[in-house]
């Protein structure tokens, strides 16, 4: 069975609530899915997964959120080969860099030579329900990855 790990930051709940909006998805799937806040874990635990998420907030002008920044920067010294990724995530369309944190770790992955799964999504707050489908469509893309 396909695993998946999903690791998120989340201050208000919007992202909380967007992982789990993904988390169902990949389990309707059938794929076994570990979800765990990032404080919670390390980097390193994407190594024994098919499937690496990370769900994401934006704070303030651009700036990852402090609870994530040693997670992004373990992150860089893994070498993901063969391992699939996505990364989701909420922001503030007030903001000039509207979910910057998300680009900033799908560019840490693609460093890893991580095998891109999905075109992220981005999500103005709290998920409504074109961001439902938008997360739907990214979980049938990032498992049609799947060998």
């Amino acid at each position: 069975m396909a695993t998946a790990k999903i690791v998120y930051a989340s201050m208000t709940g919007n992202t909380e609530e967007i992982a789990d909006i993904v988390c169902e998805a990949l389990e309707n799937k059938g794929i076994e899915v570990e979800m765990d806040e990032c404080t919670s874990v390390d980097a390193e635990d994407f190594l024994d997964f098919d499937i690496n998420i990370v769900a994401t907030y934006t704070y303030g002008d651009g700036e990852l959120p402090d609870e994530i920044v040693d997670f992004y920067e373990d992150l860089q010294d893994l070498d993901l080969s063969d391992k699939i990724y996505g990364v989701v995530g909420s922001g503030d369309t007030f903001y000039d860099e509207f979910c910057k944190s998300v680009d900033d770790f799908d560019a840490a992955f693609a460093e890893c030579n991580a095998i891109k799964g999905a075109q992220s999504v981005k999500v103005d707050l709290a998920a409504e329900e074109d961001d439902i489908v938008a997360l739907e469509n990214f979980v049938e893309e990032l498992t049609s990855k799947l060998a």
